[in-house]
């Protein structure tokens, strides 16, 4: 059993976060980059809400806190699947599907 603590979830999503930023940089188009955003603006809110926690908490399991970053968990999922389409760089592109995979994992969805 994976121990998804608070903790571990605010790293696993500043990753996730730093992943989509470099993706919103090589996007070029608006579209690509409007898609790349909204994720983005998610995951800050989760983690502005994350951060409001104290740090005895850190080791209690995860579970998403807001809205935004529950209604973006369809959007990360395809993401997953049209990766290399996205992503320009496959750096980058393999950067993202290792991120978008811990991120589910923590969402407590299976990755397949």
């Amino acid at each position: 059993m994976t121990n998804n603590s608070i903790s571990k979830a605010i790293a696993v999503l500043e990753d996730l976060l730093g992943g989509l930023d470099q993706a919103y940089w090589e996007a070029n188009s608006l579209d690509r980059k409007d898609f790349f955003y909204d994720l983005i603006g998610a995951l800050h809110a989760e983690l502005s809400e994350l951060g409001k926690l104290s740090v005895q908490d850190h080791d209690l399991d995860y579970e998403p806190v807001t809205e935004e970053f529950r209604a973006v968990r369809p959007k990360l999922s395809r993401l997953r699947k049209l990766v290399d389409d996205f992503a320009l760089r496959s750096t980058t592109a393999a950067r993202l599907e290792h991120l978008i995979n811990e991120s589910m994992v923590l969402m407590g969805r299976n990755v397949t």
